[in-house]
């Protein structure tokens, strides 16, 4: 599996309105990964009914997995990659290579960016990206060759693009795609609206 360039991050929501964004994503191109972070009300069992209804059609990770015990619980939800805010220890990361789950740890300097990709991890959460501005990406790459990053942090329409050209392949938003209000509301006319505006970005 390969996750696609954009991450919805859902934090907060419950299942009827993560179930809500999951029904518009399947119209996107670009937009295939959902994240339920775990510092959300019932997070597994609202990860395990949206892979049992959405998976094959969107990807359905688990976000802010910062213990073993907690990767162990999505990944047996159905998660399929796993985010966090910071480094993951090695036994976190062999047990997402053990059940094939893509394993995105957070890190910021290049220091734990190199340590995070030698110990096995997939993908690399630059996390908060947009303290440093989305060309930090492209300064870590001159040095270091092209490396997997994830921009985490501030991410939007108008500013998506330059962060894919900037050096990230990656990017996720839990702001910066659809209004809260439209999520809590469940307003998917709204919704497909803003998903369109945000896609013409990317073209």
């Amino acid at each position: 599996m390969e996750l696609s360039k954009v991450t919805m991050i859902l934090r907060g929501y419950t299942y009827e309105q993560v179930r809500c964004v999951a029904e518009v994503l399947i119209n996107s191109s670009y937009v295939k990964n959902m994240e339920i972070t775990l510092n959300t009300s019932n997070a597994y069992e609202i990860i395990k009914k949206i892979a049992d209804e959405f998976q094959g059609r969107l990807h359905i990770g688990a976000g802010t997995v910062q213990t073993y015990d907690e990767l162990v619980q999505a990944i047996a939800a159905g998660a399929v990659f796993v985010l966090s805010p910071r480094k993951m220890n090695q036994k976190m990361l062999d047990y997402c290579k053990q059940h094939n789950v893509i394993a995105v740890p957070g890190a910021f300097t290049p220091s734990e960016i190199a340590e995070s990709l030698e110990m096995g991890a997939d993908i690399v959460k630059v996390f908060p990206a947009n303290e440093v501005g989305f060309d930090y990406a492209k300064k870590l790459c001159e040095p270091m060759g092209e490396l997997p990053l994830m921009a985490v942090g501030g991410i939007q329409a108008g500013n998506v693009k330059k962060a894919l050209q900037s050096g990230y392949t990656y990017v996720g938003t839990a702001g910066g795609l659809f209004e809260k209000e439209d999520i809590q509301n469940m307003r998917k006319d709204h919704m497909l609206k803003s998903l369109e505006v945000f896609e013409k970005e990317l073209l």
